[in-house]
């Protein structure tokens, strides 16, 4: 797998480029002057993985909130600026690791040049969130008559307000460039990359509730980290925080980005199956989750033991073989093997909980 090289921007601790490891974002849906329900979730997607958590700041009240929950957060904390600029201001005093502007929606060119002022008096980078559905007038006007793609419209953008933090001497700069179209969102990001050095935020915007969600940002992120395209990423999803941070670290993983967590392989079942694998299939994946977000809380970051949940005899021993812990589905439960060795049968009641107690041992 190709390494795009890029500049590399510190976030709170969290290095994003320069050949640091992808890091994973979500972002708050919690209202923004809700400090103990902005703790709580923050303390839930980290558990999870989650490296970068966005918040927005919608007036200086929420910025006064920032300032109570950046004190208890495990992660570090991006605000999310939209039309006042004030509320940038006010999240770099409240002590923000990063901010995130949509420079065509912030106000005059001295307006965001405050702003880069004061970010980097203070140490703060700033990511360059350009998504189609707030291009500039101009730009816009010119993608709806049909003169330019979005693609390149979405990249001069994104360029031209680059240009204006990089004429104020800021360079500690994030950029993305997001549509909620997985062929403009691929054609945009391939373009950046060869127009720039900055490290890229990937993502597919309002890309949907959880199973189109899930699929659009898997496509477009699997395709662009393949090619080395991609410093951090969110999975922009109509649901929970704790579910993007999930199937980002997935993809992540799939990719071989992020080695550490559970790893389980299960079958789709066909019409052999006599077990209920649906449900214990996910009861083992819950308590392989529940068990690696404790070993993470205790410092311990090492891989778990590879599981397969299988439904019959056709596939299920040759997946017990190559798995460090297994299920094969029988009439009446659950062949139980570890290291490919059949050690007992179990029912399905019991099947999760002796995986478990398998891999701790092992």
């Amino acid at each position: 797998m190709s390494i795009r090289r890029t500049r590399q921007v510190n976030v709170g601790g969290v290095p994003v480029g320069g050949g640091a490891p992808v890091s994973v974002q979500t972002m708050s849906n919690v209202d923004p002057h809700d400090a103990a329900g902005i703790i709580a979730q923050i303390e839930s997607c980290a558990a999870l993985g989650c490296d970068l958590y966005r918040l927005t700041i919608p007036d200086v009240e929420a910025a006064k909130v920032l300032a109570e929950v950046k004190a208890k957060s495990p992660i570090p904390l991006i605000s999310d600026i939209h039309f006042d600029w004030r509320c940038a201001l006010a999240a770099i005093d409240a002590g923000t690791n990063a901010l995130r502007l949509n420079p065509g929606n912030i106000g005059s060119r001295d307006k965001v040049e405050a702003v880069a002022r004061a970010a980097k008096e203070r140490g703060v980078p700033i990511r360059i969130g350009v998504n189609f559905g707030s291009l500039e007038k101009d730009l816009d006007a010119q993608v709806r008559a049909g003169a330019l793609p979005v693609a390149e419209a979405l990249c001069r953008s994104a360029l031209g307000h680059l240009k204006l933090l990089e004429d104020e001497d800021f360079r500690d700069v994030v950029i993305s460039v997001k549509a909620s179209s997985v062929k403009t969102t691929l054609e945009a990001y391939r373009l950046l990359a060869e127009r720039t050095d900055c490290p890229l935020h990937v993502g597919v915007t309002e890309a949907g509730t959880f199973l189109p969600g899930a699929v659009r940002n898997s496509v477009a992120l699997g395709i662009l980290l393949s090619e080395g395209i991609g410093d951090t990423i969110r999975v922009s999803l109509t649901d929970k925080p704790e579910k993007e941070v999930r199937v980002g670290m997935e993809i992540l993983r799939s990719l071989g980005m992020k080695p550490e967590g559970p790893s389980i392989t299960s079958c789709p079942t066909c019409g052999r199956t006599k077990v209920d694998l649906f449900s214990v299939a996910s009861q083992v994946e819950e308590a392989m989750e529940a068990l690696w977000r404790e070993r993470r809380a205790a410092g311990d970051g090492s891989p778990l033991p590879h599981v397969a949940v299988m439904g019959c005899v056709v596939n299920g021993p040759g997946e017990a073989k190559g798995a460090d812990v297994a299920l094969c589905g029988g009439r009446d439960g659950f062949g139980l093997y570890v290291k490919g060795r059949l050690v007992e049968k179990v029912s399905a009641k019991d099947a999760a909980r002796r995986v478990i107690e398998h891999v701790v041992s092992l």
